[in-house]
């Protein structure tokens, strides 16, 4: 099912203000209804290396498993194939990040964030490891729909400090999960229903770090018509506010309904021919 045009998409990604060069990888395939962006870690350009892979294997293997099957049928186990084929590639690419780690001293200690977005059947399947957040413009709400894997999140779930403390929190980059890293990794997997006119935004740290929500909110409502640039102003909000880390986003907004074709079945054949 091509569902590019029921999707409109624009990715940007920056080395930011301070940083000497871009360790976030972005990627988008509107026809098949996903993206993927990952915001790497490591010495030297090791997270540059995890990132790409991440983004480069996930990439080539959700193509290959949709174009096989679509996304949205449903397997023995009850999950849609969508979920099956996001634990299944993100714990082989982990495990291809881990091992080049592990056999090449160089990329030594490296790894990335995920976050990724599989859009079927008026659903989004969103899968997430780290910090790197997908937000969701419905109308006038906005918000996080993912919650993210660190250090200041757990601290904020415990009642150690509050949201506005975690605002100026020195551990804003502390993560407790991350691609790469461990021999295994377990990614957070959701749902979300879907509905024509919604935006949703990927991003790294490296936005919502220098840039409050509220803005963020207030830019995308504001541009909504004109994603490429909304992009553009949000890495330069980021920038302008210090850009302290490299910015990636990817915005996707919902232009029309794609519900799953249906199959009919044989009581829908009867039914028709009766008409």
């Amino acid at each position: 099912m091509d569902l590019s045009k029921a999707l409109e998409i624009a990715t940007l990604s920056d080395k930011g203000m301070v940083r000497s060069h871009n360790e976030d990888a972005v990627l988008a395939n509107a026809v098949s209804g996903f993206v993927v962006l990952a915001d790497g870690m490591g010495g030297y350009n090791a997270g540059e290396v995890a990132s790409g892979m991440a983004t480069a294997l996930l990439g080539s293997e959700l193509e290959k498993s949709f174009t096989e099957r679509e996304p949205f049928r449903v397997e023995p186990d009850g999950r849609s194939w969508a979920r099956v084929v996001l634990a299944t590639e993100i714990a082989r690419a982990n495990g291809a990040i881990h091992q080049a780690a592990q056999s090449q001293p160089q990329y030594a200690g490296m790894g990335t964030t995920l976050v990724t977005a599989v859009f079927h059947n008026n659903t989004v399947t969103v899968a997430h490891i780290g910090d790197s957040r997908l937000y969701r413009l419905r109308g006038e709400e906005f918000g996080p729909i993912t919650r993210d894997h660190s250090l200041l999140q757990e601290q904020i779930d415990s009642g150690m400090i509050t949201v506005e403390q975690a605002r100026h929190s020195q551990n804003k980059n502390l993560v407790t999960r991350a691609l790469g890293i461990d021999p295994a990794v377990e990614p957070e997997i959701h749902d979300h229903a879907v509905l024509p006119g919604d935006i949703y935004l990927l991003c790294s740290d490296g936005l919502n770090d220098m840039v409050e929500d509220e803005e963020i909110a207030m830019t995308l409502q504001a541009l909504a018509a004109n994603l490429e640039l909304c992009a553009t102003q949000l890495v330069q909000m980021a920038n302008d506010n210090g850009g302290r880390d490299n910015v990636s986003v990817i915005l996707v907004r919902v232009r029309e309904a794609f519900a799953a074709p249906s199959r009919g079945g044989w009581w829908a054949r009867l039914l028709a021919w009766f008409k």
